[in-house]
């Protein structure tokens, strides 16, 4: 009985002393370490003075839980990631901290680079030094969990001794095994409990070479908890922006991620209770906000995701029970939102969009306000403005398209069309009251977008019964289109 007094006692205790370590940590021995504010600087007075990543892992290197590493003004070059730890803060001057990935270089392997090898022969060793990050792959393996992540501790003739060691087989004779210095900048890696504040992290995609967001970005997180990132801006990645993997509790917060290769924030793995809020994420060549795999219960609002070059949200993999609020997603090159094709089992199921606002996405091709495939299901979209605002030029052809639709469930109060969607048309869903009708604020937002015809005329008075045989979305096979005034503005696929 003493014993389970005592871990129920502790298990009570946990949460004041984790709460506690912001200020102090007790060690073992019982003695006490003081929150202290470590410095780095590239010139002056300052704990370590430098100007590259070896200064800054340096400075890290001194951080004890509740301490806070800041980092002065200037460029700094990245050579290596900063890894942070546990229970810390890293603060920059804002707008004028700059962490700056390195220009690339690459060798061949001579031989093959087997599982959990530390010595690798290379045809170039000159083109590497001590403390450089490094990434190893080959033809095949390339990309995703595949590909090695490392650090060179040493150059010795033609041989190269990283650390950690290679997690695959990597062939040099058949699929040109390879070593190149490309890796994560800014990096909490099994931790918790980090802010990272007022930095800029540069990924220099020009001179570098392309690391997706499993293993690389910018920004990255992996196996984290309770992380935020706040007033931060990451650009340039050839790959990902912002990036955490195998995470719970990641906030994203009051910043910027742009310019990258791959996509601007890149929750996946397994990551839990994210909040993205009050962040720009635009012009990344593929998607602005992609949830990967297994990403729940996350909360995406009063952000702006613009001009990214395909989707500006993508779900897919078992990502459910997420909700995206106060959003503008505007002027994607294909879709708004995307609902990736997975199995039913496997869907981006329960996730659901209010009060956003999705407008004039698309290309010359194809354009959708919402594209969703098949299997995803109780998705609610409720309240959402969705349209091709432009008086030509308009692209966004379709407001909500679903492949082979089957069936809807038509809730609370109304929405309305506004144009045919077969011909460069959108839809809005209307604010009203259950079973009353659109208040004038609310039929003013829904003038038609080709002639000024409120959408409250469009269609006329069919039943709601009736309405269940013309869905808002389309199927590939034959597109229908629902207007008028007896439709449910909550709509539940």
């Amino acid at each position: 009985m003493s014993v389970r007094l005592s871990v129920c006692t502790a298990a009570a205790l946990a949460p004041f002393i984790l709460a506690n370590l912001s200020c102090t940590f007790h060690s073992m021995q019982g003695s006490t370490f003081t929150a202290r504010t470590v410095t780095a600087a590239q010139s002056g007075n300052a704990d370590v003075v430098g100007s590259d990543s070896t200064a800054l892992q340096k400075a890290a290197d001194m951080l004890r839980p509740g301490d806070t590493l800041e980092i002065g003004p200037g460029t700094w070059q990245m050579d290596a990631s900063l890894l942070i730890p546990s229970g810390v803060t890293v603060r920059g001057t804002p707008q004028k901290t700059i962490l700056l990935k390195s220009p690339g270089v690459e060798s061949p392997l001579i031989e093959d680079g087997d599982y959990g090898e530390s010595y690798l022969a290379v045809a170039q060793p000159e083109k590497f030094h001590p403390g450089m990050g490094v990434e190893v792959l080959d033809d095949s393996l390339k990309e995703g969990w595949d590909v090695t992540i490392s650090k060179v501790v040493a150059v010795n003739g033609r041989i190269l001794q990283i650390n950690p060691y290679t997690v695959r087989d990597y062939d040099f004779e058949k699929k040109h095994a390879r070593i190149r210095n490309t890796f994560p900048i800014l990096c909490a890696m099994n931790a918790a409990n980090v802010t990272f504040q007022d930095l800029i992290v540069d990924g220099n995609k020009s001179q570098n070479t392309y690391l997706d967001g499993c293993r690389g970005g910018a920004i990255y997180l992996y196996d984290v908890r309770n992380v935020t990132v706040r007033n931060c801006e990451a650009r340039n990645y050839n790959g990902d922006g912002i990036s955490f993997q195998i995470s719970d509790g990641v906030h994203v917060l009051n910043s910027e991620s742009y310019g990258h290769a791959g996509y601007g924030v890149h929750p996946g793995t397994g990551s839990a209770n994210a909040v993205v809020e009050r962040c720009h994420m635009h012009n990344n060549g593929d998607i602005g906000l992609f949830l990967c795999w297994r990403v729940r219960h996350g909360r995406f609002s009063d952000n702006i995701i613009e001009d990214n070059g395909h989707y500006g949200i993508s779900i897919g993999h078992k990502d459910t029970d997420n909700e995206f609020t106060n959003n503008t997603i505007a002027r994607n090159g294909v879709s708004g939102v995307y609902f990736r094709e997975e199995t039913f089992l496997n869907s981006g199921h329960r996730n659901t969009f209010r009060n956003n606002k999705v407008l004039d996405n698309g290309g010359a091709k194809a354009g959708y306000g919402f594209y969703i495939h098949p299997q995803a299901a109780d998705i609610v979209i409720a309240n959402n403005q969705i349209a091709d605002t432009r008086a030509a030029n308009r692209t966004q052809r379709y407001g909500v398209y679903k492949v082979g639709a089957q069936r809807a469930r038509l809730l609370r109060g109304r929405w309305a069309v506004i144009s045919p969607l077969s011909c460069c048309g959108a839809f809005v869903f209307v604010a009203s009251s259950p079973g009353g009708a659109s208040n004038e604020k609310d039929r003013n937002a829904c003038l038609d977008a080709d002639d000024g015809v409120p959408a409250s005329r469009a269609g006329g008075g069919r039943s709601v019964k009736r309405r269940r045989q013309s869905y808002v979305w389309h199927r590939q096979e034959q597109h229908r289109q629902v207007g008028g005034q007896d439709a449910g503005r909550e709509l539940r696929i």
